[in-house]
This record gives C-alpha cells, sequence and structure tokens, in this order.
C-alpha cells in the first residue's frame, strides 16, 4: 500500500514540535544528560506515537510493525525509568536553595548528592560561555554575570564545584556574588572528589587563605631543583613555620639529606614525623651555641644552609630586648661564620619586611644580620638573604588569632583602622625562597614580590564573613610597641630587577666587616642598646607607641 506521507509529515511535525518547545532539545547538553532526562523524553515520544497510532493501522503494515516494535522499546525503558525515578525519589523536603558554580565531573556529581538532601539545586553557573542557556537535567546554566542580575534574594548557598581551578579565581566568584548568597563553599581537589564516596560532605568553607593567595606565575622549579636535588640540607629553625616548610620543599625537590637544626624538642619531633621521603636528622641546639655549631657542621658536612631561626615576634622581642639581640644577631654570626669556615656552597638567610627602615627592635636586629650576610660574602660560601612579609597561618600571626577570637564570639582586635600588611603563602614563599637561592651568587638580598598590602581591618571584615556571624565587633586597641602603621620592602627604590618578575635583588649596603663584628660587641655590652642599634641601622626609628 502507497504511504502517506502526509501522515509521517504529521509525525515528524509532532517531534519537532516536542522537542523545540516542550523538551528543549536545542538546549540541552546531551554530554551531560541523565536517567531523568532520557525518561522524560522517552514518555513524550510515546504520547506522540500513542496519538498517531490510528493514522497507521490498517494503512501501513511495516509502519504498524515499526511503531509495535518502538512501543514495545518504550514500554520497557519506560517502566525501568519510573522505578527508577521513584525508587530514587528523595522524601526530604527541600527547604533550601543550592547554585552550583561548575558543569564538570565535579558539578554534575555533586547535583545527584544533593538529591537526598534539604537543598533544592536551582540552576549552574559555569565560565564556559558555550554552556550558557543550555540545561544540565531541566536546570539552567547561567552566566554568573545573568544570575547576579536576575538574584532579587540571597540563595542559601553557593558550591563552587571546580577542584582544579585557581585561588585567583575562586577570590572573583567569592567577590562577585558573596551578596547572593548566606554562605558558599568550595569542593576539595579534584582526585578526592571522583573517588566513589558522598563527596558533598567533603564541602570545606572558603579560607581568607583562598582569597589572598598570590601563586606567583614566574615559579621556576626546575631550577630549584637543580639548587636541591642530591643535597646535604642544614636548616636552622627546622621546627618553625618557615623552617618546616622549607623542609618539605626539600624533601619534594629530592634533597639527599636533612640535617634538622632546632632548639625546641615539641618542634622538631613534628617535623620530624612529617618527613617519609628523604633522611632526615634532627639535632637539638640552638644557634646562639657557637661550639655546637661547629661540632654539627663537622660532623654532617652540608653543601648548603638555609638560616631561617629567629625571634619574630614584635611585642616579644621590644619586652625581651638583649634576647632578641642575642638569638638573632648572635644566632645569625654563628650560622654564617660557621658556614664559611666549613666551606658550605651556599647559604641563604630568611629575613624580614620589618628590616626596612624599622621602627622595632626585632626589625632591627634582622636589617643588622642582612648587613652581616651581604658583607661576609666573598670568603669562598655564597651568602644570600631573603626579604618578605607576613606569611598566612604562621604562629603568632594574625588570621589564627582572629580565627580564636570569632570562634569565641568576639571581638576581634585590630590595632589601628589604617595599618596594612604584606600576606603570602607559606609554600609559595619557602618555594620563591629556594628559587631566590638557586639564582643567588653571593651577596644579594633578594626581595619576594608580596603583590598588594592588605589592610588588617578589612582582613578582619572579611573573616567574619567567611564565618557566617554577624554580630562580631571589631575593637580597635591601638598600636603595640614596634609596631607601624605599614610595612615596606624596599629600601632604596634603585633595587633592581632579576630575570624573575616576583624576585627583585636589593641594591647593596657597604658595611666594613671588622666594624661591624665590633659593632656587636660593642652592642651587647651596651646599657643603652637603643642608641647602639641606631648608631649601626641609622634608619632605625623606636616606635613605643605607648599613647597611641
Amino acid at each position: 500500500m502507497p504511504v502517506d506521507y502526509k501522515v509521517i509529515s504529521g509525525v515528524i511535525l509532532v517531534r519537532i514540535f516536542a522537542s523545540r518547545f516542550i523538551l528543549r532539545d536545542y538546549s540541552l547538553s546531551w554530554s551531560k544528560a541523565s536517567q531523568k532526562t532520557f525518561l522524560i523524553k522517552s514518555f513524550v515520544y510515546g504520547v506522540a506515537f500513542f496519538i498517531y497510532m490510528p493514522f497507521f493501522y490498517g494503512e501501513v503494515r511495516i509502519s504498524f510493525m515499526i511503531s509495535e516494535l518502538l512501543m514495545y522499546l518504550f514500554s520497557i525503558n519506560f517502566l525501568m525509568y519510573v522505578y527508577y525515578y521513584y525508587s530514587n525519589k528523595s522524601k526530604i523536603i527541600k527547604t533550601k536553595r543550592v547554585v552550583i558554580y561548575g558543569v564538570g565531573k565535579a558539578g554534575i556529581k555533586l547535583e545527584s548528592e544533593f538529591v537526598n538532601s534539604e537543598y533544592k539545586v536551582e540552576c549552574f553557573l559555569d565560565d564556559n560561555t558555550a554552556m550558557h542557556n543550555r540545561s544540565i537535567d531541566a536546570l539552567r546554566v547561567l552566566s554568573s554575570q545573568k544570575f547576579r542580575s536576575q538574584c532579587k534574594q540571597p540563595y542559601d548557598l553557593l558550591v563552587i564545584a571546580m577542584p582544579s581551578t585557581s585561588q585567583k579565581r575562586v577570590k572573583e566568584i567569592y567577590e562577585e556574588l558573596r551578596d547572593c548568597f548566606k554562605e558558599i563553599k568550595v569542593l576539595p581537589s579534584l582526585d578526592e572528589i571522583l573517588k566513589e564516596q558522598e563527596f558533598a560532605k567533603q564541602l570545606k568553607d572558603i579560607s581568607v587563605e583562598d582569597l589572598l593567595a598570590r601563586h606567583p606565575q614566574d615559579l621556576d622549579k626546575e631550577k630549584i631543583e637543580s639548587f636541591i636535588k642530591d643535597k646535604t640540607i642544614l636548616i636552622t629553625g627546622a621546627g618553625g613555620s618557615i623552617g618546616s616548610e622549607i623542609c618539605h620543599q626539600c624533601e619534594k625537590y629530592g634533597a639527599k639529606k636533612l640535617i634538622l637544626l632546632d632548639h625546641s624538642e615539641y618542634n622538631l619531633y613534628t617535623i620530624l614525623e612529617e618527613l617519609r621521603k628523604v633522611e632526615a636528622i634532627p639535632v637539638m641546639q640552638n644557634v646562639v651555641d657557637s661550639e655546637l655549631l661547629e661540632s654539627t657542621f663537622e660532623k654532617y658536612k652540608p653543601e648548603i644552609v638555609i638560616h631561617a631561626a629567629a625571634y619574630k615576634h614584635v611585642p616579644l622581642v621590644e619586652s625581651n630586648i638583649y634576647e632578641g639581640i642575642v638569638n638573632n644577631v648572635v644566632g645569625t654570626k654563628n650560622v654564617i661564620d660557621t658556614a664559611i669556615n666549613h666551606n658550605v656552597e651556599k647559604l641563604v638567610m630568611i629575613s624580614t619586611d620589618k628590616a626596612v627602615r624599622p621602627t622595632n627592635v626585632m626589625g632591627t636586629t634582622k636589617r643588622i644580620c642582612e648587613l652581616y650576610a651581604q658583607n661576609s660574602n666573598g670568603k669562598g660560601t655564597d651568602i644570600v638573604a631573603v626579604r618578605f612579609g607576613n606569611v598566612l597561618g604562621s604562629s603568632g600571626s594574625v588570621i589564627p588569632k582572629f580565627k580564636k577570637q570569632i570562634e569565641e564570639g568576639g571581638p576581634i582586635t585590630v590595632t589601628h583602622p589604617e595599618i596594612t600588611r604584606y600576606f603570602m603563602l607559606i609554600p609559595e614563599a619557602c618555594e620563591l625562597v629556594l628559587q631566590a637561592g638557586a639564582i643567588g651568587s653571593g651577596g644579594e638580598i633578594f626581595i619576594l614580590d608580596m603583590g598588594e598590602p592588605v589592610k588588617i581591618v578589612d582582613l578582619a571584615k572579611k573573616m567574619i564573613q567567611l564565618s557566617g556571624q554577624k554580630d562580631i565587633e571589631i575593637v580597635f586597641t591601638g598600636l603595640r610597641p614596634g609596631e607601624k602603621l605599614y610595612e615596606e620592602l624596599l629600601i632604596d627604590e634603585s633595587d633592581a630587577k632579576t630575570e624573575y618578575e616576583s624576585i627583585t635583588v636589593a641594591k647593596p649596603t657597604f658595611y666594613d666587616l671588622e666594624k661591624l663584628n665590633q659593632d656587636i660587641e660593642d652592642l651587647l655590652n651596651s646599657e643603652d642598646r637603643i642608641t647602639k642599634l641606631k648608631e649601626i641601622v641609622p634608619e632605625f626609628s623606636h616606635q613605643k607607641n605607648e599613647n597611641i
């Protein structure tokens, strides 16, 4: 019998209508489709067959048989998907609204995890313009700009489901969308997410470290590896915030042996337990004891020394001036002299931005250490210093303090509304320290690019926002002894760039070494050590801040 092409055309028109206006196939991302998507489509197409069945019956036997076959396949699939849908349908009442940022594997899997929670997924957001205005499981995919323009009131939760994205991008998303959500969380690394487990529970809060991280783009890992690999390295202050991370980085870059020198039993034990892939030898000593240092260098014969031992807490050193001078100045002098005596290839000294036009004793002692390092070079050991600002999360820093104050319900104490500081992640700083050590030829003071300074009161406000608490008060307590409103990294604007934008080299400052040694001796024996410090470091302007 002849085929009725009008009937066939009608079927095609119905399918086009269903696809275009009901199923919205044109906007579907098929690579992201799930069982729910196919269930809906099977149902609609099945209805189309039922409607047009009479047109085929009795006229086109072959078409009827094909229709019967299609209907059979549809029925089986329909029943299977109906069972799947109802067996997996959540009985939990949805009381909160969530938006997922990212339509990769993590985002899609997370959407399925939210099925059995109190959260209703409202839509997806994504940076990929090709995905915008499409749909995944009947959920729209929008750009962040379009979502923000449509947001009338804050949603309960935004989940940034892009585990491999940079912390810089996380910060941008947070800044753009924080007013649209009561809470913002991020997923951990992709390796953890793709494991077969419920990872909705792995959500972690955005941390202040995520927002302040810099991620230098010119990190030269090959240069660092060539500096560290197969070397015996002695690290002073090995159990401290900087020293312990230096140990981990040396392990990462293939050091042959690590000599861990620290006067704290607990810190030494902790870092020793963490190092598993490198031979690590604990040495419980104080850098002030030159005789013990001599025996350690003689026994282990380090090729590289990284000097991270120091007192760094400004108010504590202000209250213990002599002890600060002895530990920082005499300790550094002992390490440098001993390294030279034992023909160490290179010594890298950790310095601080507080050594630039110092206003406190701690910063001044570190400036003297820089002078001693620069002017001791040229005796067979390449000596370099590396200067940088605050590192995030180090012991005694402001961020752990703020976290504790928030946990206790406040208030957060900030010394001054205008005070600013530079910040960098500890791993970033330590890798750049090793990179600076690798390129140094001796006599340099390298300065790490810390980005833009951060107002501490803004940091406090951001941490309060991230905590989800709104009733935390900020109290200004006044500048502490030796504290200044802002730190500097450069003493002289003539300081020059290196081949890496993240590392600058300071203009050298000459100081006769014999005179410097005598000045240090006089400083230790002086009754007026502040005046003597000013003689050695003329730019030192002591800020007692007693009436602020």
